[in-house]
């Protein structure tokens, strides 16, 4: 299921928390076709829809998965808590992610909303 949020600028998609899990880059070529379609310039995902093998950069899908944000130009917010990150290349990952701000981690709604709307 997925919301849309308005913002000053325009709409931004968010796939709600209940919603199915992202199992790979189809899924999420699939949602992204859905939410350009609407103009949406940006969506956000919850942590819960991405399964644990995305946090495991070593199996290679969080990288195909978020290179279909580069390769479109669609902007992109994952919400969740990342504080507890053990994994010292995946707390790499993350901050070098939100500097370039394409692509950003970020704990709640509405620190996703502000990034988005950026």
């Amino acid at each position: 299921m997925i919301k849309y949020h308005k913002i000053s600028n325009g709409t931004i998609a968010e796939l709600l928390p209940d919603s199915d899990m992202i199992t790979g880059p189809d899924d999420m070529l699939d949602i992204m076709a859905d939410i350009g379609y609407d103009q949406s310039q940006g969506v956000i995902i919850h942590r819960k829809n991405l399964p644990e093998e995305f946090f495991d950069l070593k199996t290679g899908l969080a990288g195909e998965i978020l290179q279909k944000f580069s390769n479109y130009r669609m902007r992109l917010a994952i919400v969740g808590d990342f504080t507890q990150i053990k994994s010292k290349s995946l707390r790499d990952f993350i901050r070098e992610s939100n500097t370039r701000r394409i692509i950003s981690f970020v704990p709640d709604l509405n620190d996703a909303l502000s990034v988005l709307a950026r």
